[in-house]
């Protein structure tokens, strides 16, 4: 099962007030494998690939039990890899680099690329989502999008 989900970066963080569009992918052996998830619209993080937008699949196996449900992958899961990047174990090699060497200048980086891709008109308009969305809950970190017809999916 594919499907998108809208979710918002954590607040006191350089992702605050960014809105991405998250792929997820549930394989047939779903809640015993965790599913695998992507960004959709660009991010500058050193453990989320910066042209696919895939997470590392370490970070998510590591802590991956079938107790979870997808909720914790968007109430805590995510929230956490932003707050807490890994640059020991990075997918983007030039953001882990920054973070260790000049952690200013790998944050105005992060707030340049949330403000020019992670606005709330870029995540409309990222991959080939035709459904009308509602404005993204206030009150949570996500808010589930729709089942994409088939044939539609961008591989993340």
């Amino acid at each position: 099962m594919k499907f998108y989900v809208r979710f918002k970066g954590p607040e006191e963080t350089p992702f605050a007030g960014g809105h991405w569009k998250i792929h997820v992918e549930l394989p047939d052996q779903y809640p015993y494998k965790s599913p695998s998830i992507g960004f959709v619209n660009r991010i500058f993080h050193p453990n989320i690939d910066e042209l696919s937008g895939s997470v590392c699949l370490d970070v998510i196996n590591q802590t991956w039990s079938p107790m979870y449900d997808m909720i914790n992958i968007f109430e805590v899961f995510l929230p956490q890899l932003l707050r807490y990047p890994n640059p020991s174990d990075p997918l983007n090699g030039e953001a882990a680099a920054m973070l260790m060497r000049e952690p200013k200048s790998y944050e105005a980086k992060v707030k340049e690329y949330v403000a020019k891709y992670a606005s709330k008109e870029a995540v409309d308009e990222a991959g080939e989502d035709t459904e009308s969305e509602d404005e993204l809950s206030s009150a949570g970190s996500y808010e589930s999008g729709g089942e994409e017809p088939a044939g539609t999916m961008d591989d993340v």
